[in-house]
């Protein structure tokens, strides 16, 4: 399948910009990822809740994501007990990104007025796996969840695992009809060396610069978060990408994992003479192979 393949009404072009704070002690990356949220979430048929989980993750995957090297990939792996089950997403360094959940419809009653995504994910663990074609083996860290709000989460893993103190804000905004409506999110980054004011200074932007969400429903724009983020500090170059919703799924790759079923299931679906239906996780593309096909499959066939 294509990147954002569905219609957008119109929204702006979401974006990531990332940059380094002039004096080099701070690296800040902003995403705006409106368009990328709500393919996600259509895609998948997710509640509202489901959405702002789902989409949490997919921008904090692109936020880690973007700093990776070519051909590198970032899996984050969400598990826990409540009813949403699991989160699974997939990024890579250009931006594309691709995830689902265990159960997307998942909506548990609201807290206080907002969405209760920590009760929807429970209690649980994190993994996040990095992938590159050239390593011998992936890079793996796990840790448990800090408080299943996803964004928390990545910063005590960043800190804990890769040893790289860390601000995340994400945030979706779901509308009355259960739709979503704004997404965006920020990741903070000490870099060796940063002294101790500039990472006060900091620490008060990212405190009182607000909900991304709610900046994104206002028209702030991704170079917008940069500014309020970095505010006295001042921002280096600036290096900006599309990130979009994105599967490799295709034909192809479905009838591989077709010929995984086993001689024995091939030969029966192709008798059967009844079509086979294969859905995407990923994406929740369908793909329908005739019996005949599926038959072509078996080698002795």
């Amino acid at each position: 399948m294509a990147a954002s393949t569905l219609p957008q009404n119109g929204l702006p072009p979401d974006e990531l910009v990332r940059t380094v704070s002039r004096d080099g002690s701070v690296l800040v990356r902003a995403l705006v990822a409106t368009q990328l949220v709500r393919e996600a979430a259509q895609r998948h048929g997710a509640s509202p809740t489901g959405a702002a989980a789902l989409g949490r993750s997919l921008m904090g995957a692109v936020l880690i994501a973007a700093g990776a090297k070519d051909e590198e990939t970032v899996q984050l792996q969400f598990r826990g007990d409540g009813p949403l089950r699991s989160l699974t997403v997939i990024a890579d360094a250009a931006g594309r990104v691709r995830g689902f959940a265990g159960d997307p419809t998942a909506h548990p009653p609201p807290r206080d007025g907002k969405l209760d995504v920590a009760a929807a994910l429970g209690r649980g663990v994190l993994a996040v796996v990095r992938y590159h074609p050239a390593w011998r083996e992936p890079y793996t860290g796990v840790v448990p969840l800090a408080s299943s709000e996803i964004a928390e989460d990545l910063a005590h893993y960043l800190r804990d695992s890769e040893q790289k103190p860390s601000a995340v804000a994400l945030g979706v905004y779901i509308d009355a009809c259960g739709e979503v409506e704004a997404a965006g999110g920020f990741l903070v980054q000490a870099l060796p060396g940063s002294d101790d004011e500039t990472l006060a200074r900091l620490e008060r932007a990212v405190h009182s610069i607000g909900r991304p969400s709610r900046l994104v429903r206002a028209g702030v724009r991704a170079d917008d978060l940069i500014d309020r983020l970095l505010e006295g500090v001042g921002a280096g170059e600036r290096h900006r990408t599309h990130p979009a919703f994105f599967c490799r799924c295709d034909r192809d790759r479905v009838r591989q994992a077709v010929v995984l079923l086993g001689r024995n299931e091939l030969h029966e679906i192709a008798r059967s003479g009844e079509e086979l239906e294969v859905r995407c996780e990923f994406c929740a593309s369908r793909y329908r192979i005739p019996a005949d096909e599926v038959g072509g499959l078996v080698p002795d066939a």
